[in-house]
């Protein structure tokens, strides 16, 4: 049974940083293109970052870009984001995403609240 659990997530002040966390179970993780999303309240899921099966490529949306920073440990089954200089519109819902082939997998979700 696959499972992507995520951790990490809380209420920040603006400018504040954060790190998630992403275990993944039941899956050989190394094969899988992870990606993190994030669903605001009443708008739609969104890609916020993707790194590749090895870690050398990674991409960003455009409004994260310079602020967040994805990774992945292998040896650990692990994806992160670093979320730097957070802003009230970073505020949503974040899931991890495991992606190979036609096979796809979610996370439960994590809440990010940036607030003052």
């Amino acid at each position: 049974q696959v499972q992507l659990v995520e951790s990490g997530g809380g209420l920040v002040q603006p400018g504040g940083s954060l790190r998630l966390s992403c275990a993944a179970s039941g899956l050989t993780f190394s094969i899988y293109t992870m990606s993190w999303y994030r669903q605001a309240p009443g708008k739609e899921r969104e890609l916020v970052a993707v790194i590749s099966r090895g870690g050398g490529t990674t991409t960003y949306a455009d409004s994260v870009k310079g602020r967040f920073t994805i990774s992945r440990d292998n040896a650990k089954n692990t994806v992160y984001l670093q979320m730097n200089n957070l802003k009230p519109e970073d505020t949503a819902v974040y899931y991890c995403n495991a992606k190979w082939s036609i096979d796809m997998y979610w996370g439960q979700g994590t809440q990010v609240t940036v607030s003052s």
